[in-house]
């Protein structure tokens, strides 16, 4: 899979999840219109080059503007301009073939909901006591599921339910009928997802606009 090929299907799944504005093909790949606080629109920009970054960075003024470049953070940091900034966390682009697999048992205590609506599968794992524990959703589009918003609290990690939370939005994405699973990932993400089976594309860069 090529970057323009995955970064299309991504930013499709990316969208759906993320209820936003449709991405909008730009000469350097997409824009979306994200329109939350901290996060007004992004860039994705599936082949980077510091010409394009400088003139993005140059025209995009309003604080909460990303760029997300399939680059690694040591190039994308001699491109940026003043008032941009990389996070310190590095991004990875990852991706699998979906399958059907049986699910793993939630561990005492736990229990799993899965619902899909309006192209999105979410899947919350409860406490006993209903409390939040662990998340996850998967944005479809077309036979791309783009698994999203992945998270584990603080109190409920090392007890299986990152994996719990992955393998029920893989099965739950294959049954609605995609094939190809995308994520971006960060360097913790990146262990579990490869335990997994799911391989390495490539590295992904964020850069926001602060000031």
């Amino acid at each position: 899979m090529d970057n323009s090929t995955i970064t299309s299907a991504w930013v499709a799944g990316w969208a759906v999840s993320r209820s936003t504005a449709a991405p909008v093909e730009r000469p350097w790949g997409y824009r979306i219109d994200v329109g939350q606080p901290g996060h007004v629109l992004r860039h994705v920009l599936p082949e980077p080059d510091g010409a394009t970054v400088r003139m993005l960075c140059g025209s995009e003024t309003e604080p909460g503007t990303w760029l997300r470049l399939l680059a690694a953070p040591e190039a994308v940091g001699g491109w940026i301009t003043p008032g941009w900034k990389v996070p310190d966390d590095p991004g990875f682009l990852m991706f699998t073939a979906l399958r059907r697999s049986p699910l793993p048992e939630p561990p005492a205590g736990y229990a799993v909901r899965t619902e899909r609506t309006d192209g999105v599968v979410r899947v919350r794992v409860p406490t006993g006591d209903g409390g939040p524990a662990a998340r996850g959703q998967a944005g479809l589009a077309g036979e791309t599921a783009v698994v999203d918003q992945v998270e584990t609290d603080a109190g409920h990690r090392r007890k299986g339910l990152g994996r719990l939370v992955m393998r029920t939005l893989e099965t739950a994405a294959a049954d609605a009928g995609a094939t190809t699973g995308i994520l971006a990932g960060t360097t913790d993400g990146r262990a579990l997802y490869s335990a997994l089976g799911w391989r390495l594309h490539g590295p992904i860069t964020g850069v926001v606009r602060v000031g």
